[in-house]
């Protein structure tokens, strides 16, 4: 979950489709990876953490068969990997003789930025002229794609390709808002009513996860709704300095402990992680889950016994951005054929897919989204692009900051520490950081 362009609007991701450039290498490149019989017997390793059911996971499942039809006598060996277990261990895994042919990696200032910075990426900036993709990405989605020397998002080379975008909203339980009374809300003030009016039946509302990135993003969601575009870039982008202790990350912290304290937020919630959350709410136990878009293929697959929907955060901003990256790592052994994967998962039949599998694509055919939940989470993307709202992702600034963020809101959770005294903790590593890039 790890994005510039911002005063413009990023431009819709259900857009009419832009043709790709060129689909392979050049006349007189000897290393393309066109297909045919020069790529017989060659292996192209990839890793990504997408489940299966996910909307990323279908479509780039039917990539891979498509890429082995293209490419006769290639095989691709796809190995899953833990989202958590290619964060933490990137920076080793790719700087050995283990490192795939390609993978999808975190976009951000702390993850694709420091790696590239660490030249642990390949440049991509070549290919994406050739092949077209600096065209069929808008100048606001390439935001995560491109990073300077300093590892900053924003500008500088390509380290990496999005095809999709994301952003965190609101799954809700509609059989139990029906059956506490509860309307969908509309306003801030109307969503903290219906967490109040749940409570008070005795149910936690929000099911989040205070082990993994779901609580961190609601701490991150509470700032943002006493924050502006020059905070946020501020922030996320070091465009001015951040008092953590000012009105935003004040009230966000303030907020969250309440939150704990009236019952919104499960206490038990700090050792939850991501699938405890998505399983709990799945299984009918939560009325409320705020994470991102890539569970909503998922949601389809999966919720059974009860009707659900979505809805976006109430306030200006929300974290999102382009999606996840395709980097080529620099010891990759195959780039030719990881370009020419990266391609196939660009065209517009496996865009399609993905908007209809309840993703967020950046080159699909609009009329080609046929479902009724899909066109609304889409339509959803492009209201919060237009109006400016997308707001990238707390842990971005800072290497290993996502780990910070961990433990200060776990402590919000359990009570172990004062509001006051997480925002310092958090603050520290923030710092520290932007001293070494001001270096």
């Amino acid at each position: 979950m790890f994005r510039v362009g911002r005063s413009a609007a990023v431009a819709a991701l259900a857009a009419a489709a832009l043709a790709l450039g060129a689909c392979g290498g050049s006349s007189d490149d000897s290393n393309s990876g066109s297909g045919g019989g020069s790529a017989e017997g060659r292996t192209l390793t990839l890793w990504h953490y997408e489940t299966g059911n996910s909307a990323m996971g279908t479509a780039w499942a039917q990539a891979i068969k498509d890429f082995e039809a293209s490419h006769p006598g290639v095989k691709v060996k796809f190995e899953e990997k833990g989202f958590e277990q290619i964060q933490k261990t990137a920076s080793m895994v790719l700087n050995s003789d283990e490192a795939p042919d390609i993978m999808e990696y975190n976009k951000g200032n702390a993850t694709a930025g420091q790696l590239s910075k660490q030249g642990l990426l390949t440049d991509l900036s070549e290919e994406a002229t050739k092949r077209g993709w600096d065209k069929l990405l808008s100048p606001s989605l390439q935001t995560t794609a491109r990073y300077d020397e300093r590892g900053i998002m924003g500008s500088g080379k390509w380290f990496g390709v999005p095809n999709y975008g994301e952003y965190v909203m609101v799954y809700y339980n509609k059989d139990m808002f029906e059956k506490a009374g509860v309307k969908v809300p509309t306003s801030f003030d109307e969503f903290t009513a219906a967490l109040d009016a749940f409570a008070k039946k005795g149910t936690t509302p929000i099911a989040t996860a205070g082990a993994e990135y779901p609580a961190q993003q609601l701490f991150y969601l509470l700032a943002l709704n006493k924050a502006n575009r020059a905070w946020i870039d501020s922030f996320e982008l070091y465009k001015g300095k951040v008092d953590f202790h000012g009105p935003e990350f004040t009230y966000a912290a303030q907020t969250f402990s309440d939150w704990v304290k009236k019952g919104y937020i499960g206490k038990d919630s700090a050792g939850m992680k991501a699938e405890d959350m998505g399983v709990a709410f799945i299984g009918g136990k939560y009325p409320i889950m705020v994470s991102g878009s890539w569970w909503f293929g998922r949601m389809q697959e999966e919720i059974k016994d009860f009707k659900w929907g979505s809805f976006l955060w109430p306030g200006q901003f929300a974290p999102g951005s382009s999606g996840n990256l395709w980097v080529v790592p620099e010891k990759s052994e195959n780039k030719d054929l990881a370009y020419d994967f990266i391609d196939i998962t660009m065209k517009k039949e496996i865009q399609n897919l993905l908007g209809n599998s309840g993703g967020v694509p950046v080159a699909a055919d609009p009329t080609a989204i046929t479902d009724a939940q899909n066109k609304e989470l889409i339509e959803n993307f492009n209201k919060l692009s237009t109006q400016d709202g997308l707001a990238f992702y707390p842990d971005w600034p800072a290497p290993g900051y996502y780990d910070v963020l961990v433990a200060g809101v776990q402590e919000l959770i359990n009570g172990s520490k004062k509001p006051e005294e997480v925002l310092d903790e958090i603050a520290q590593p923030y710092n520290d950081n932007l001293a070494d890039i001001a270096e």
